[in-house]
């Protein structure tokens, strides 16, 4: 449910305005409108960048923090603003010169793998030789185009052969040309032992600096926390100002905002015992009025997919309710197996509690319905032998793709008759009729034809009632669909909408088989991961191919779950974002209500 929102007009006198702010943000119940773009104000900007550079410091620091097992976070100390930046900063300057010893780790990696090639040798010795006129050039070349010539032409030395390449160095009086076809790699500038002796010194730097960081995140956490909570107070209050319009020769401070009518009477109550004046305006088509979303127990976890796509605006319904069961259902029949439904909740941070009890609905739903084909972990309850009594009351693979095609049809429907009842309430009801008139055609012709399809016979008089109420319906469609306009113009728009509505039913309607496709990949795979179970463990003893039946039903197992996890969201998700919200017409672009309070 969208919470109904009321508008109200604040008038103060400039002298009275600080203190009146300090008033509304301890209220905390005002949505300011803006007015002015917060892109134009560099001040509101460089606030925004200050705000995410210690919004960043802050998710480092504690994902530091969740790598230690029973750290102790200290307390927050009162830091100003450029205190608390010049520590952030500092933070930064430790993560620069993590990344540079990282690359340098890597870099030294490489030489070292690289001298493992070449072996241990003195680079004093090879000065030594030039001095005495004699050059060590190094070489390196496919196997296969090693010429044994070069030892007698140029003093050539192998000194390895790895993975199909030879390895090997002249030894030559300074300026002797060699015409050798062969590459002459840049070799590290130390020896292999020194080498060695850099990265166990590089290595205790990533050590101490890797302390350093930790104990920075255990100390500065909680008060980068406070920092940014400045940090966003102060951009609320900055950016209040700049929505505030000046009038009288700015003497006179004119806000606007938004409040839930049913916290606007404790709002007005307190504005009027400090002597404010205000004033209940009502709410234009123009506004952006701000949305905040209202829903019991159940819906309110579904919240998070409704703001995926976007919040409603204000003249709409809220969609969380209308789609949450059947995102449910879709889950169950993408996940196809009722064994993979048994997630468990574990303690976890709160934030994510939410989450897991989503989850657990979710796969409650992937219980019933695997249950109900018939897949529990790859396992076809129909074949097993103590299940031969109940084995006719399993869903067949027929049916489901039936049922998909029926639910998908279902869902279609209800998000045509979600589009009526909207245009009621936006446009009125002479507006509605023709949408209404739609449903009633649909839904006659759905189960005029439709249900002798599944085997359920009509009484002919039942079957020409149906098809009455749809000719009916198609009447009020071609000759009512734009009130006001002529009778010729609304039998021409009835023919485009039929049009439109004859292919993209189609179309909508027969992009639900995916569930039913899903479902059924994800329990065909479980009985393979089964099948290979058995099989690639036959003739081994009994301990030895338990181990690996173990094995191979684990690996398997784990990665159909996460295949079907990822399809059981992304396919319920297109579902419900592309058919449903198309056939429900759900426009969005809804903001989200965000009052002016201290953070």
């Amino acid at each position: 449910m969208i919470v109904k929102m009321s508008k109200y007009a604040f008038m103060v006198y400039h002298r009275e305005y600080d203190a009146f702010l300090t008033t509304l943000r301890e209220l905390g119940v005002v949505h300011v409108k803006e007015t002015n773009s917060v892109l134009d104000n560099a001040e509101l900007q460089a606030l925004l960048a200050e705000r995410k550079q210690v919004s960043t410091a802050i998710r480092y620091c504690k994902n530091l923090n969740s790598q230690t097992k029973e750290v102790t976070v200290a307390p927050a100390r009162g830091l100003t603003k450029a205190e608390g930046l010049k520590l952030v900063g500092k933070l930064e300057e430790m993560q620069e010169k993590q990344a540079q010893l990282q690359a340098a780790k890597v870099s030294l990696e490489k030489d070292i793998a690289y001298m493992d090639i070449w072996g241990e040798f003195s680079y004093a010795n090879i000065r030594r030789l030039k001095k005495a006129g004699f050059d060590v050039t190094f070489f390196s070349c496919p196997t296969s185009k090693y010429e044994p010539k070069w030892g007698e032409e140029y003093n050539a030395f192998l000194v390895n052969n790895f993975q199909s390449v030879t390895y090997f160095v002249t030894v030559t009086k300074t300026g002797t040309p060699i015409d050798i076809d062969a590459e002459r790699p840049k070799m590290p500038d130390r020896g292999l032992a020194k080498l060695h002796l850099a990265m166990e010194q590089l290595l205790d730097n990533i050590k101490v600096l890797n302390n350093q960081l930790k104990e920075y995140a255990t100390k500065q956490y909680n008060t980068l926390v406070e920092l940014e909570k400045n940090i966003q107070n102060e951009f609320n209050l900055s950016n209040t100002l700049v929505q505030t319009d000046r009038e009288a020769g700015d003497k006179l401070m004119l806000l606007v905002g938004f409040v839930p009518t049913e916290e606007a009477p404790a709002m007005e109550v307190a504005l009027e015992k400090e002597g404010y004046y205000f004033q209940e305006l009502d709410i234009q088509d123009g506004d952006r009025v701000p949305i905040k979303l209202k829903n019991n127990k159940f819906n309110r976890l579904y919240e998070p997919i409704t703001k995926m796509f976007s919040l409603p605006n204000y003249t709409e319904f809220d969609p969380t309710p209308l789609f949450a069961p059947f995102f449910m259902l879709f889950f169950g029949l993408c996940f196809g197996d009722g064994g993979y439904g048994l997630f468990f909740k574990r303690k976890v941070n709160p934030d994510f509690k939410p989450y897991l009890t989503l989850f657990q609905y979710l796969g409650l739903a992937a219980i019933i319905v695997g249950t109900c084909t018939g897949s529990f972990f790859g396992i076809a309850l129909a074949d097993v032998p103590a299940l031969s009594k109940v084995k006719d009351y399993f869903v067949s693979s027929d049916n489901l793709m039936t049922f998909s095609i029926v639910i998908g049809l279902v869902q279609i429907i209800f998000g045509k008759t979600v589009a009526a009842f909207k245009m009621k309430a936006q446009k009125g009801v002479k507006y509605s009729i023709a949408p209404f008139a739609w449903v009633f055609v649909i839904t006659a012709l759905a189960l005029a034809f439709g249900l002798p399809m599944l085997n359920l016979q009509l009484p002919e008089t039942v079957k020409t009632v149906f098809i009455g109420i749809a000719v009916i319906g198609l009447v009020v469609a071609y000759l009512y669909n734009s009130p006001g306009k002529n009778i010729f113009l609304n039998f021409g728009t009835g023919l485009w909408n039929t049009y439109n509505m004859a292919s993209g039913l189609l179309g909508d309607t027969l992009s639900y088989i995916r569930l039913f496709a899903i479902g059924l990949t994800g329990a065909i795979l479980g009985g393979v991961f089964n099948q290979l179970a058995v099989d690639m463990t036959e003739g081994m003893n009994i301990v030895l191919r338990a181990v690996c039946m173990l094995l191979i039903l684990l690996v398997g197992h784990a990665i159909n779950i996460g295949l079907c996890t990822i399809s059981s969201l992304v396919h319920p998700l297109r579902l419900i974002f592309v058919e449903y919200y198309k056939n429900a017409e759900f426009e969005g672009g809804g903001k989200e209500y965000r009052p002016f309070k201290k953070a």
